[in-house]
């Protein structure tokens, strides 16, 4: 039993690691495009609070997806966050279709934090 748990414990955690990198990339790719779109076009403001905390929720997400190889409590706590804070942003600043921004952009940070959490419990449990 503990050997089943114990296996079952790592691949939630890959299995958080490929969803929190995969969703990190696709984020880093949307934020460094429409900062390379604005400095192209010449529309860049110096300091745009709705980029700034993007660009905030990318290093944190980026950091999660990192941290998750030595610390999974940890690392599922900050992607929890971030899905969060995409939920916060998102319904703040965002124009229409919130749910569904949210669902592409926070939901696989939320999946893969809870996974994070829950493989780190089972593994405490099984010790």
């Amino acid at each position: 039993m503990l050997e089943r748990n114990q296996r079952l414990a790592r691949r939630m955690t890959w299995t958080a690691r490929i969803i929190g990198l995969v969703a990190a990339i696709f984020f880093a790719i949307i934020v460094i495009g429409s900062a390379a779109g604005e400095i192209i076009n010449g529309e860049t403001a110096p300091f745009d609070v709705a980029g700034v905390t993007l660009g905030i929720i990318a290093i944190a997400a980026l950091a999660g997806c990192i941290i998750s190889w030595w610390w999974e409590r940890l690392a599922g706590a900050l992607l929890v966050l971030v899905a969060v804070g995409l939920a916060i942003h998102i319904g703040i600043l965002a124009g229409h279709n919130h749910v569904l921004a949210w669902i592409v952009m926070g939901l696989p940070y939320l999946v893969a934090g809870l996974l994070l959490i829950s493989s780190w419990w089972l593994s405490r449990k099984t010790a």
